[in-house]
């Protein structure tokens, strides 16, 4: 096996720096960056966690908050999830949910922010809540068994978004 040894070092001017883009602006500290990567687990989770919990069986510990139209509902949704639209969370959050039960938000995608305001609706309310990155469109196109209005539906997960064999991808 050939490998190359490749020295990482800081930018040898300010000239250097400001061509690379990457390090224009340097990276955060590393305490920094632990505070930061730390808060944002607290805030998401990943579609592929939020499967496995689900698949596991029993009680996950949490809810899953579908948060789009009804329209959207009907073509598919993640199942067991509860259909709430970020416009009736004032007037149905309380009644529907559990706020001792921590709960998971997401819309189509990572294109919308309609996960995140549902999240920041819920947590205004008193909610424990995540959002679940890239949403419906990534339960998807993962592979995971979803439901629409007419039944239950799987697709063969994509290349780009999950190991086609099934297996865990490794992070």
């Amino acid at each position: 096996m050939n490998t190359t040894n490749v020295q990482l070092s800081a930018p040898s001017s300010a000239s250097d720096a400001a061509a690379n883009p990457v390090l224009r602006v340097p990276p955060a500290s590393p305490a920094a960056a632990v505070a930061y990567f730390g808060a944002s687990l607290a805030f998401h989770a990943d579609v592929s966690d939020v499967a496995s919990a689900l698949a596991a069986g029993g009680d996950p510990g949490f809810v899953v908050i579908d948060t789009r139209s009804t329209a959207s509902w009907d073509q598919g949704h993640v199942p067991g999830a509860i259909h709430l639209p970020t416009a009736l969370i004032a007037e149905q959050a309380e009644a529907l949910l559990d706020k001792s039960v921590p709960v998971v938000t997401y819309c189509w995608g990572p294109g919308c922010n309609g996960a995140t305001r549902a999240a920041l609706a819920l947590a205004q309310r008193g909610f424990h809540v995540k959002e679940m990155l890239g949403g419906f469109e990534y339960w998807a196109r993962e592979g995971f068994e979803f439901e629409t209005w007419e039944g239950r539906e799987q697709r063969a997960p994509d290349a780009l978004t999950a190991p086609v064999d099934g297996g865990a991808c490794g992070c």
